[in-house]
């Protein structure tokens, strides 16, 4: 795929960046590792490592006028992510998280109450870096942040897509931002505005009701997605474009934090769909780049390169 507008971004993701606090080692739990979240902006960051050049990944957001928002702008910065879609606001903070890990795997504490990227509205979408998006990336944690911004999701897809862009969509479901009834309508609703719909097994049993990953994805499908990538963790992701129906297993690597994999599964996705790639494809990447980015603590140090990924690949 040529993008529709040379020298500018091609993949603009939309969403709710945070300060990530891990709990990186069992035997010093009041030891914290400072690092980076935010399911939007990990998946900006995964895409960027991977599609290479500056300028071809975008974000849009909020962070506060403090000193973890310029932090988080150094960052993208130097990641190569264009940052002409990010305001810093003088009069909310930028959202934080906490990761402690225990017998039963990994476990969030949020203070985003309020937050710099909860005040995202439709009003203040900057319209010139959706239009300039080949693809756009959403996902449900932006939706479920605030009203203001779950409306900024809804016009940031009509406006890329009065563009042309291809819209992807992880529901990234978080019960604990809203309840599930509206969180359900949501997501459906999105579901039938996007191309590529990229849920977790989890999730999806959830908001379908089915426990057999066909049902799901026929569900999905039924609520208007024309490609559907099921994520499964470790047992890899089940592709489906409406025909055809492919299951590709997991990587074998050594998972010591799973925080973000599946965000790195979505920019994969999209850079290597930006490439040109089938869903299929696109999709035995990404399960790579997931792979390898549980082999390394927080959600965007071990977020991995393009050579690594082909080597996995290669490496069977």
């Amino acid at each position: 795929m040529t993008p529709r507008n040379p020298g500018l971004r091609s993949i603009v993701a939309l969403g709710e960046p945070m300060i990530e606090f891990n709990q990186a080692r069992a035997d010093a739990p009041d030891q914290y590792l400072r690092g980076f979240g935010g399911d939007t902006s990990n998946m900006a960051i995964a895409a960027a490592r991977l599609v290479g050049g500056a300028g071809r990944v975008g974000y849009v957001t909020r962070v506060g006028d403090d000193a973890f928002g310029r932090m988080l702008l150094d960052l993208w910065r130097a990641e190569g992510v264009d940052t002409g879609g990010v305001v810093a606001d003088g009069q909310a903070p930028t959202g934080v998280y906490f990761v402690t890990h225990g017998a039963h795997g990994h476990e969030f504490s949020y203070l985003r109450a309020g937050s710099a990227a909860s005040r995202m509205n439709v009003d203040t979408l900057p319209a010139d870096v959706l239009r300039a998006a080949t693809i756009l990336h959403v996902s449900g944690i932006s939706q479920a942040i605030s009203a203001t911004a779950c409306d900024a999701v809804f016009a940031a897809i009509a406006i890329a897509e009065a563009s042309g862009a291809r819209i992807s969509y992880d529901p990234n479901l978080r019960p604990k931002l809203w309840p599930l009834a509206r969180a359900r309508a949501t997501i459906m609703a999105t579901i039938a505005q996007c191309d590529w719909f990229l849920p977790s097994l989890d999730e999806a049993k959830t908001l379908s009701g089915q426990d057999d990953a066909d049902a799901i994805i026929d569900w999905c499908h039924a609520l208007g997605a024309p490609v559907v990538a099921l994520k499964r963790g470790r047992d890899g992701v089940v592709v489906s474009d409406g025909h055809r129906i492919e299951t590709i297993r997991g990587h074998g690597v050594d998972c010591v934090d799973a925080t973000g994999a599946g965000d790195c599964f979505d920019g994969a996705f999209a850079a290597r769909s930006l490439a040109g790639d089938s869903p299929f494809d696109a999709a035995r990447y990404a399960n790579a780049a997931a792979a390898l980015a549980t082999t390394g603590f927080g959600a965007v140090a071990p977020l991995p390169r393009d050579a690594a990924v082909r080597a996995l690949l290669a490496a069977g």
